[in-house]
């Protein structure tokens, strides 16, 4: 197997162009995307986007951020550290009068996708201005390609703040922040938080669920799922097989495998959901299903 981590728009873009066997996305398609394309998708790994910060003597977990300030911080409209938003927020911090310094995805980004719903979820004014998308018209920032990019920038710049998957921000030993969940509470990241935003979405209507800003034990408020993208008619019924058939596996044996990569499983009643979909949407040119 070959993965290439060039990002969810090009994971997208490569499904399309049929230059690969299956495509992942941190956005999921649309219907009509989905439909035009010929495709299916299902979740895989639940996961989160953190804030990553350069303030030197602070520790992971130590700053608190909320989705108004975080907002405000993006739009520009809060430029210095000890903004007296960001001090309310941490009393007992020592918050320097340095510059902010904004760093965000410069390529087309299912991870922005991801940060910029949540924004749009807690700051109307960037709901009204800006919205959402793998791509915005950012109004201030230093763009990084990949999460890597964005990672590499924080690391390299005193006063920095990125968004970047927790995998990433842990890999890289990346300090983050703690975020004020949809109840109020000042939570940290972790794989059970990141289950805990998938706990009240309902599965049955729809894989395409949005898991940011969710009210509920200690979910983490920018959480998200991989989907991947496959399409509905396989023109090579062996292979579209073997990546059920891979999928399948994953689903029974790698779940210790994606905690160890700081992602958390999808609950066992959502996977059987994709298994039974599996039957009904995937098949050879035949009509033939290719999961049985």
């Amino acid at each position: 197997m070959n993965y290439q981590g060039i990002g969810s728009s090009g994971g997208v873009n490569q499904i399309i162009a049929k230059t690969v066997d299956f495509g992942a996305s941190d956005a999921p398609l649309s219907d009509a995307d989905l439909q035009k394309h010929g495709l299916f998708q299902f979740p895989t790994v639940i996961g989160g986007v953190v804030l990553a910060v350069n303030l030197p003597g602070v520790k992971s977990g130590e700053l608190t951020l909320n989705g108004e300030t975080v907002g405000d911080i993006y739009l520009g409209k809060i430029k210095k550290w000890n903004d007296p938003a960001i001090e309310k927020l941490n009393p007992g911090i020592k918050l320097p009068s340095s510059n902010i310094n904004v760093v965000r995805r410069a390529d087309g980004s299912g991870t922005s996708f991801v940060f910029t719903s949540f924004l749009s979820k807690v700051n109307s004014e960037w709901k009204d201005k800006i919205g959402k998308g793998n791509t915005v018209n950012w109004p201030v920032g230093l763009g990084g390609k990949g999460n890597d990019g964005v990672a590499a920038f924080v690391q390299r710049l005193p006063g920095s703040i990125g968004y970047v998957e927790y995998a990433y921000a842990k890999q890289n030993n990346l300090t983050y922040t703690k975020l004020v969940d949809a109840d109020g509470k000042a939570i940290l990241p972790s794989e059970k938080n990141f289950s805990n935003a998938a706990k009240g979405a309902d599965w049955k209507q729809t894989f395409a669920q949005d898991l940011t800003y969710q009210k509920g034990d200690d979910a983490w408020p920018i959480s998200s799922t991989t989907f991947i993208l496959v399409y509905k008619k396989q023109s090579d019924a062996t292979k579209g097989a073997a990546v059920l058939k891979f999928f399948d596996w994953a689903y029974s044996h790698g779940d210790k495998t994606a905690e160890s990569l700081d992602y958390a499983a999808l609950p066992a009643s959502v996977v059987e959901e994709i298994r039974s979909a599996w039957k009904t949407n995937i098949t050879d040119e035949n009509g033939k299903a290719l999961y049985q």
